[in-house]
């Protein structure tokens, strides 16, 4: 039997000023810290001892990931980091105000380019290359994308770095994003895409599964 932890990054400055942000590098506000500090002593409670650490290439999740690290006394553990774990990318919606789109959409519009499964936000134009994906594709930073694309990207990583190590009896944390790991969830709890909507991941809240020898999810608990 394994474990796995997963844990969105806590409050970013996007989040505070309610800004749709995806693969944009955005910080960690104060009370972020202060959240992934928190969450690490929920975690330290339950004496679990890591494999090891998968994170996105976004620096609200590493420096999340760093802090629970820290407050674990685990910064020894391999940390692995992932373009597949990045937020879902918002498209043109990217950097613009949650409640300004709103008023220019409709509120009924923007819950379901957020919370729907299977619709893509409207597209920017072009992308302009990130260095931290020069080693990938030219063209792996997508226009836009909804959370079934999302989901899509997650699952060869889930199925290649995480599980593989669940099942050799090695217990792993992931801290990623909201969006990413509402996908996450969808997978480990079998919600319809009908439901998805539903499921929320709330800022520094470590969710813990606990796996039988098969991957079987025996039990959940929020932290």
């Amino acid at each position: 039997m394994a474990t796995l932890v997963i844990l969105r990054h806590g409050e970013s400055v996007a989040n505070r000023d309610n800004i749709f942000t995806g693969w944009s590098d955005v910080p960690l506000t104060p009370k972020g810290r202060e959240q992934a500090r928190a969450a690490s002593q929920l975690i330290a409670q339950t004496g679990l001892q890591f494999g090891a650490l998968h994170t996105s290439m976004l620096q609200r999740a590493i420096v999340t990931a760093n802090l629970v690290l820290e407050g674990i006394d685990q910064l020894y553990i391999p940390e692995y980091k992932s373009w597949r774990l990045n937020e879902r990318h918002y498209g043109a919606l990217r950097g613009h105000n949650k409640d300004q789109v709103r008023q220019e959409f409709g509120a009924e519009q923007v819950k379901t380019w957020r919370r729907s499964f299977a619709v893509v936000p409207p597209l920017l134009d072009h992308v302009d290359q990130d260095r931290r994906y020069d080693r990938f594709s030219r063209h792996l930073e997508p226009r836009g994308e909804s959370l079934e694309m999302a989901y899509h990207r997650l699952m060869p990583y889930w199925e290649d770095q995480v599980a593989p190590r669940l099942l050799a009896g090695q217990n792993q944390l992931i801290v990623a994003h909201g969006s990413t790991l509402r996908a996450l969830i969808k997978y480990l709890d079998r919600v319809p895409d009908a439901d998805i909507s539903q499921v929320e991941v709330a800022n520094g809240e470590p969710i813990r599964y606990d796996f039988d020898d098969r991957l079987t999810v025996l039990r959940k608990t929020v932290l």
